[in-house]
């Protein structure tokens, strides 16, 4: 018999975590041998026990995001397939995940028969990506009236990504310079950048564009 190919599961939702472990059990070819309802509980496991073949991360989870955890996997586990499951499909989160190394996106509704899809293309082609996302992501070289491809406006480094998510909380301008170890000034000239590079126009804009593209959730 074949060696199953083993598959890690990070979702702090446990009723849909286990769901998704009794159906990719359910299988010949897959079998879960990590549940984990963080990054850093994963990391914990992945120490303890062999490392799996591919890893499902939630994109919103509380200590250790799906963000954070594919970034160290890309690190530590390069050979780890990481399937990131979100409701998000924004172009900047795509972005965003791409650069740590996910190798797909899965939508939570997602249905069996093209979950298991997803299991075999990551492991045969090294890769997934739906209809949709693949014209989301062939839609970031498309020029817009100032002959800009989308990617380009969308890209933020991540000290503006930092800054966007302290804007998103109660913390004073004056505040987000203390947490940030900058200058008053230098934070003025990042929010009036994003002010600008954004089309917005206040700071209730730069949340509405957070929470819009998943970077941070209430």
């Amino acid at each position: 018999m074949e060696q199953k190919i083993k598959v890690a599961l990070v979702d702090d939702h446990v009723l849909l975590r286990h769901a998704l472990a009794n159906l990719i059990n359910s299988s010949d070819e897959y079998t879960v041998t990590i549940e984990a309802s963080n990054g850093k509980e994963l990391i914990a496991k992945l120490n303890k026990d062999a490392a799996p073949d591919i890893a499902i991360l939630d994109l919103n989870m509380p200590v250790m995001d799906g963000h954070d955890t594919a970034a160290w996997l890309q690190q530590n586990h390069p050979t780890i397939h990481v399937l990131m499951l979100t409701m998000y499909d924004s172009e900047l989160i795509l972005i965003r995940l791409l650069k740590t190394g996910v190798k797909g996106f899965m939508k939570k509704d997602i249905h069996p028969t093209e979950l298991l899809f997803a299991l075999q293309s990551v492991v045969e082609q090294g890769y997934y990506y739906s209809a949709h996302t693949s014209s989301k992501l062939a839609g970031l070289f498309l020029e817009n009236e100032d002959k800009v491809p989308l990617f380009q406006k969308v890209m933020l480094s991540d000290q503006e990504l930092e800054f966007l998510k302290y804007a998103s909380t109660e913390l004073t301008y004056k505040e987000i310079a203390q947490k940030m170890r900058m200058n008053p000034r230098a934070i003025d000239g990042i929010r009036d950048g994003l002010f600008t590079r954004l089309d917005v126009k206040s700071r209730i804009g730069l949340t509405m564009y957070a929470i819009k593209q998943g970077l941070v959730n209430f």
